[in-house]
């Protein structure tokens, strides 16, 4: 294989397939990158066997070839280098890569082709469709919820249900539940029902945060038939990933209902996201709990106070205006659980429901 390229472009493939390589396997030939010339195009594919990343760079391919290179020191070697154009020769005997860039020069041993793990394949289907935006801002609405605990592996993922031109995510962690309905581009003609692993669906949100990476175009979802895996299709990458098995808890039935709520208020989100914050100070002493306590007024309007306390340290509180409607309410959540969904929750206000202190908050 003998290609040029640009240092920039090289090093963004390399950061984009890096992240599907592991840290510590037992299997050599998954720390390393396979690039494959093909259609004047060289692809870059990475794999820990139960997630697969894939992307194309431009390039000049004088002679087409393919070659396992080691992932980190080759994107350590790019990253280094100024910016500029970057020659890249590979010999099959012994397998070597020959790397040239302006006044630098390296050269890599590299591993058998033959050894790289085989790329899952997914059946070509008909795809559901939703943009790319759409789909980053669903993910990153719900993801903080999943579950990062082993011991119930259904939660780890992120339930996906994508019906006519919906397509809802639903994610629980046993402690909290966070659930985004979004409208398809068009619509599918078979219903999708599957749990895809939050860390597949992290990283198509991070590929999709910069257009260089994702290109321009519509996200495409697609899964097997026997719901094994699922492929995420996106212009210039492919993620391939294994489905979570198992029962995911009914979502619908764990939301309480707004007409069971005794107190409903509407509260600046940035007054209340900041006064959080604050009051997540204190809290870090006191097993991290924030209290909030909603008070309405007979004028109207009303007040939410935000507060914290530790014995051995101090307390604050602080009040934020609020339109209360309902009775006065008091409730109690862990600081980062709260400051995570404020910090997601879009918009310049927020609305919350409760019903008594050991009931579930609603924002």
């Amino acid at each position: 294989m003998k290609l040029s390229c640009s240092q920039e472009e090289l090093a963004r493939a390399l950061g984009v397939v890096g992240r599907a390589v592991p840290r510590r396997s037992t299997l050599p030939s998954t720390q390393n990158v396979l690039m494959v010339s093909e259609n004047g195009r060289v692809r870059l594919s990475a794999t820990n066997l139960e997630i697969a990343i894939t992307t194309w760079m431009e390039c000049i391919v004088e002679e087409e070839g393919a070659c396992s290179v080691p992932a980190t020191l080759i994107t350590e070697l790019v990253n280094s280098i100024p910016l500029g154009d970057v020659a890249i020769s590979v010999t099959e005997q012994p397998a070597n890569m020959h790397i040239v860039s302006g006044r630098f020069e390296a050269s890599v041993n590299c591993g058998e082709v033959n050894d790289f793990p085989p790329l899952p394949v997914v059946d070509e289907t008909v795809p559901a469709r939703v943009s790319q935006q759409e789909f980053r801002t669903a993910i990153n609405q719900v993801v903080f919820a999943a579950a990062s605990d082993e011991s119930r592996p259904v939660l780890t993922g992120i339930k996906t249900e994508i019906t006519g031109d919906t397509f809802v995510l639903a994610a629980a962690d046993g402690f909290r539940l966070a659930v985004h309905t979004g409208k398809l581009v068009g619509s599918v003609t078979e219903d999708i029902d599957v749990v895809i692993p939050a860390r597949t669906l992290e990283e198509v949100a991070r590929i999709v945060a910069d257009p260089k990476n994702a290109g321009v175009g519509d996200v495409e979802i697609t899964v097997t038939p026997a719901k094994s895996q699922v492929l995420v299709r996106m212009p210039n990458v492919q993620i391939v990933g294994q489905l979570t098995q198992g029962q995911f808890p009914d979502y619908k039935q764990l939301i309480p209902d707004s007409k069971d709520a005794s107190c409903n208020a509407i509260v600046n989100l940035e007054a209340f996201h900041r006064a959080a914050r604050t009051a997540a100070i204190l809290a870090r002493d006191s097993n991290g709990i924030v209290r909030l306590e909603f008070t309405p007024s007979e004028s109207g309007g009303g007040t939410l106070q935000i507060s914290s306390s530790a014995d051995e340290v101090g307390e604050n509180r602080e009040d934020v205006d609020a339109e209360v409607e309902g009775q006065a309410s008091k409730i109690a959540f862990s600081s980062r659980y709260l400051i995570d969904v404020l910090r997601n929750i879009p918009g310049m206000q927020v609305q919350m429901e409760s019903s008594n202190p050991s009931s579930p908050g609603v924002f």
